[in-house]
């Protein structure tokens, strides 16, 4: 895993503990870590730290971001809303992976809720240790960026 990379970070108020939990152990393993919120279990909306992670992206101060919410749907339907996001929401290690690997994935999403602390950071591992692997894969990219034409 390429540890010189910096990831940007979000929750809302349903992924808070699985977000501080992954915030250490990517700042463990070397990562460059940009925690944009929430800081705390006290009711907040999610749209509004998917747009902190996704500035951060379109920004350019990140490679890469995660989003955590109750099940990741939420997080995944909002950021997938700014233009150059390609977010997935994964609860197993393949998706998480092949999500990179196929579709160059930029933000991983998964809920609090639906996986484990243990299966959190598998999917983690598997989504920042895979690359893009370009091709075929590249030109399907652009025809959702751009449409069918």
């Amino acid at each position: 895993m390429n540890t010189k990379r910096t990831i940007v970070i979000g929750a809302d108020h349903a992924g808070y503990l699985l977000k501080e939990k992954v915030c250490a152990y990517l700042t463990e393993k070397g990562f460059n870590v940009i925690n944009v919120g929430t800081d705390s279990s006290e009711s907040c909306d999610y749209p509004v730290f998917a747009e902190k992670v996704c500035k951060t992206l379109q920004s350019g101060d990140a490679d890469l971001g995660i989003l955590v919410c109750g099940t990741g749907v939420g997080m995944s339907m909002a950021a997938n809303k700014y233009k150059g996001i390609r977010a997935a929401c994964c609860s197993d290690t393949f998706s998480a992976r092949l999500t990179r690997v196929h579709n160059d994935a930029n933000v991983l999403c998964f809920g609090e809720r639906v996986v484990g602390e243990g299966l959190a950071l598998d999917i983690v591992d598997a989504y920042l240790g895979a690359e893009f692997e370009g091709g075929k894969h590249k030109r399907r990219i652009a025809m959702f960026e751009n449409g069918v034409e």
